[in-house]
This record gives structure tokens, C-alpha cells and sequence, in this order.
């Protein structure tokens, strides 16, 4: 057998093998010969990690939930923790870009920014009936100082995070919504401290009055008569 059928032959075997793979177990939905991507499987670990955690959660939990065997995990992530980094990262990109329409578009006043984020952020929490909360923040209290890669990764998104609404601010300050001596970058940082911990109980209690008082609260200071 010639070199050249040789590889014709191997990448045949190769695609049916794949085939069998994708026909072993396909979740309802999903189109027939379709293998599931990569990006199937973080969207599966996003939801299953914000509402168990990781160190709770089995591979296997995220396998059912996209409908293929654990050998198609491993050809995308060579551990749990690599695929953990993936799950964080996308999340993290989700948000950012959330948070560039809603406290970055220019058409709406700095401050009536927030209230729009707040109304966003009750229409997710009650969708998922309190299950979820914020991926980031759940992680946050999951490791604390116990790992210092995903420690590394979540301090750096929540960076990202207050620059954004920081930015919002100093338009703030710019519009005369604010005092103009305030800092901006500490009123932002305090901002996330706050909010991560007003969705904490707002999951706690089944209720989006933690997040409104917050927002209330941490507003009410800032505001120019």
C-alpha cells in the first residue's frame, strides 16, 4: 500500500472514529452528525460550576449535560483545571462585553447606567431562579487563597470588571453627577465588593432586595443635589 493511501486510509478510520463518537450519546437538540465543539463543553461548565462549584462537580456532571462520552473532554482539555481556566476565561469575556454595552453606552447618562445594569442583573437571577449568581464570585469564595493559578486568573477578571465601571464613574464626574474629587478607581473597586456580596443573598434568600438595597445604598452617597 502506497504512503499516500495510507494516509487516505487513516484519515477515513480517523473521521469515522470521531463519527462514532458524536452518534454514541447525542443530547435532543443537537443535529444529527454534529460533534459537540469545544465551546459546547465550556458553555456546559459555566452553568454547572456557578450553580454546584468546582471542586464539587465531576467531569462527568458536565458530560451529560452536552451528551458525549469522556473521551471527547480529553481531546480539548488535558485536565480539570485547564478546562476550569477555559470555563473562567469565557465567562469573563461574556461579561466584560455585557458590562462595555451596558455602562459604557454613551446615549445613556453615567449613573442611570447602574439602574439599567441592576434590571439586567434581576431579569438573570430570577431566569435561573437564584440558582447561579455570579461564576467569578462563586469561585472567589470556592478558593480563596487555596489556589493560586485560579486566584491569579479570578483577581485579574474582577481587575477588568472595575476598570469598566470605573470609566463609568469618571464620565460620571465629567457630566457633574459626581463630585468631581471623588476616586473613581476605589468607588469602583468598592462597587464589586459590594455587589459580589448583595448577589451572594440575593441566591441566599430568593430575592433581588439585596441587590436593590446595594444599589440604593451605594448610589444615594454619590449623587449631586
Amino acid at each position: 500500500m502506497s504512503d499516500s493511501v495510507k494516509s487516505r486510509t487513516r484519515t477515513i478510520a480517523s473521521a469515522a472514529g470521531a463519527a462514532g463518537v458524536c452518534a454514541e450519546r447525542r443530547p435532543r437538540g443537537r443535529p444529527a452528525g454534529r460533534c459537540p465543539t469545544r465551546d459546547d463543553l465550556v458553555q456546559a461548565g459555566i452553568g454547572v460550576f456557578t450553580e454546584h462549584g468546582f471542586a464539587a462537580t465531576g467531569i462527568d456532571a458536565v458530560l451529560r449535560e452536552v451528551g458525549v462520552p469522556k473521551g471527547s473532554f480529553y481531546h480539548y482539555f488535558s485536565s480539570k483545571e485547564e478546562f476550569g481556566l477555559a470555563v473562567i476565561d469565557a465567562y469573563a469575556r461574556h461579561y466584560a462585553e455585557k458590562l462595555a454595552r451596558l455602562f459604557g453606552d454613551p446615549r445613556v447618562p453615567p449613573l442611570v447606567r447602574f439602574g439599567n445594569f441592576l434590571a439586567e442583573a434581576r431579569r438573570g437571577m430570577r431566569k435561573h431562579a437564584f440558582r447561579r449568581g455570579c461564576l467569578v464570585g462563586n469561585l472567589g469564595q470556592e478558593f480563596g487563597c487555596a489556589h493560586d493559578v485560579f486566584g491569579k486568573r479570578l483577581a485579574a477578571v474582577f481587575g477588568d470588571w472595575q476598570r469598566q465601571v470605573g470609566d463609568c464613574l469618571r464620565e460620571a464626574q465629567a457630566a457633574g453627577q459626581i463630585d468631581a474629587a471623588a476616586d473613581a478607581k476605589k468607588l469602583a473597586e468598592v462597587f464589586w465588593i459590594g455587589w459580589e456580596g448583595a448577589v451572594m443573598r440575593a441566591r441566599l434568600e430568593h430575592s433581588t432586595r439585596p441587590l436593590e438595597l446595594f444599589m440604593e445604598f451605594y448610589l444615594a452617597p454619590m449623587r449631586r443635589n
